[in-house]
């Protein structure tokens, strides 16, 4: 039995792709009863799907899994060896790997109920535990935050003339400055910098667990930044964001100025990357938070 690739997913891709894209898409649904052969699966509701990712509910043996296969992105072999560190605890369960065909099968949760479903502070506890917890030494494979930050400083200001200085030379001196002074005594522990609402998700064997990891060797407080602009529009003042702030910063166990130090690297980082490929949202919810930290 075929699946059918929805609609919404053949555009996301045809988007980024327009050429490669054509054949991979067709293919879809034979390398998905490929791999429901190969790992003995059962197709098990509706087919969903992220931005890069088709998800196929399905059974094996009568567990509830889903099996994902995502569009060649080249992060498939640091996502495995990060849930493989982690062995499901405080993130989902890994259970099957294919490279070759950029799929993994993985343990089940409820694909409707995220941390949107909980008010802010709540939610922001709920991934500051989690950072903390998923905070344990790096595997040697995991690019290391003090050269990625070094990298990252010694492009900014180029990166900021070529797109017509569109914020303060004070906000882009202190990110330059931070990514120097904070880069040589980084931790290396195992950081999940993309742990926001969406990449939460309610479990039954654990209320909550984390999802499609984006790691790096560093330090915890390189994860602050990404909790807090996704969830921007709940925090409509500076007092808001403050009381935000540290209800994350106490929950995730992390040093106020180190916090501080790397979230404006970040917000400088993807406010430039931002721009270059064309956003306008997220450009502007940094020039908020950028507005408040400095």
């Amino acid at each position: 039995m075929q699946i059918a690739v929805p609609e919404s997913f053949k555009t996301n891709i045809l988007r980024l792709e327009p050429v490669n894209a054509v054949p991979w898409l067709e293919a879809l649904p034979e390398q998905v009863a490929a791999l429901c052969e190969r790992w003995s699966l059962e197709p098990d509701g509706a087919v969903m799907h992220g931005g890069l990712s088709l998800v196929v509910p399905v059974k094996r043996a009568g567990e509830a899994c889903v099996l994902r296969v995502a569009w060649p992105h080249g992060e498939t072999a640091l996502e495995v060896i990060a849930l493989q560190t982690w062995a499901g605890r405080g993130a989902v369960r890994l259970l099957e790997v294919s490279y070759d065909a950029d799929a993994l099968l993985l343990e089940r949760l409820d694909a409707t109920r995220s941390l949107k479903s909980l008010p802010l502070e709540p939610a922001l506890r709920v991934a500051g535990r989690l950072l903390r917890r998923l905070a344990i030494a790096a595997p040697a494979d995991v690019p290391l935050l003090s050269a990625q930050a070094i990298q990252s400083s010694q492009r900014f200001e180029s990166d900021w003339l070529r797109l017509g200085k569109p914020f303060s030379k004070r906000l882009l001196e202190a990110a330059r400055l931070n990514a120097v002074q904070l880069a040589p005594d980084a931790q290396r522990l195992l950081i999940h910098y993309d742990l926001y609402d969406d990449n939460v998700l309610a479990a039954t064997r654990e209320p909550w667990l984390a999802i499609d990891p984006k790691v790096i060797a560093g330090d915890a407080e390189y994860g602050i930044a990404q909790m807090l602009w996704r969830r921007l529009e709940d925090m409509p003042s500076a007092a808001r964001f403050w009381r935000a702030w540290d209800g994350l910063l106490e929950s995730a166990e992390s040093d106020a100025e180190r916090s501080r130090a790397w979230t404006l690297v970040r917000l400088v980082d993807y406010w430039l990357w931002g721009l270059s490929i064309g956003l306008t949202i997220d450009p502007a919810r940094c020039e908020t938070i950028a507005a408040w930290l400095l």
